[in-house]
């Protein structure tokens, strides 16, 4: 495990956040004085996973700056992967930075998943490959109501059971490499894995969140306001999914 590291996505322009994003890159937003970027690492690292590779693109010298002389604990590298690189790309480019097996996540995501539980997973499937998926939840709120049409509840955003979404999260083997294809990590790679069926998913039904615009920001820091660091809490009883 010591030896296993953590590819964070964190090169992309993040255009949904802007204006933040115009001058920093959006792994670099704030939840309660904090860039979410550090309660991800924060996330891993509480459960012995402290070698970090920052797939860096955008903005990047703000991570270089932000990132000198901080958390010696942990080893960083930070991965010049362009500009314009696309996910796959990113992940491709730091292909010389890990080892056998390794973590790969995206820079904006929030969740209490048990990584061990996950790499235990990903090892006895023995695929090339794991992504953790959660349950859809809907970008709306539902309106419930009887056979006459008299309203009786509503549900704000509920999470919709039986269809799940690619949360990040992912194991790879560094033989995944040899079927990647394309630079898109969902529209390409991941597709290319799943049909020489060696894709799994590992199900998290726990906390987990994306921070893609202000509106996110905003929430995610209301949530760590009253709740405080719930994604911290990988037992997966943290009791809030939303």
């Amino acid at each position: 495990m010591d030896d296993i590291k953590v590819v964070i996505l964190c090169g992309g322009k993040g255009t949904r956040s802007f204006p933040f994003t115009e001058y920093f890159p959006k792994v670099m937003m704030p939840i309660d004085g904090t860039p979410i970027i550090i309660h991800l690492m924060q996330s891993y690292a509480m459960q012995g996973f402290t070698k970090f590779v920052l797939a860096a693109g955008y903005r990047q010298e703000m991570l270089r700056d932000y990132f000198k002389g901080r958390f010696r604990e942990w080893e960083i590298e930070i991965v010049d992967t362009g500009i314009e690189s696309d996910t796959g790309e990113r992940i491709k480019y730091c292909s010389n930075h890990v080892g056998e097996t390794f973590f790969a996540t995206y820079g904006d995501g929030l969740g209490n998943v048990n990584v061990t539980l996950l790499l235990e997973f990903h090892r006895r499937m023995g695929g090339l490959a794991t992504l953790t998926s959660v349950p859809l939840r809907s970008q709306y709120g539902l309106v419930r109501f009887d056979e006459r049409g008299r309203v009786e509840s509503f549900a704000e955003k509920p999470l919709i059971y039986g269809y799940w979404i690619n949360a990040g999260f992912f194991v790879f083997q560094r033989g995944a490499f040899d079927l990647w294809r394309g630079g898109n990590l969902e529209m390409d790679v991941l597709p290319a894995l799943a049909e020489a069926q060696t894709l799994y998913t590992y199900h998290h039904e726990g906390f987990w969140r994306s921070m893609d615009t202000s509106k996110d920001q905003h929430e995610l820091e209301k949530l760590h306001q009253q709740h405080g660091p719930v994604w911290l809490d990988h037992t997966g009883q943290a009791g809030i999914t939303h």
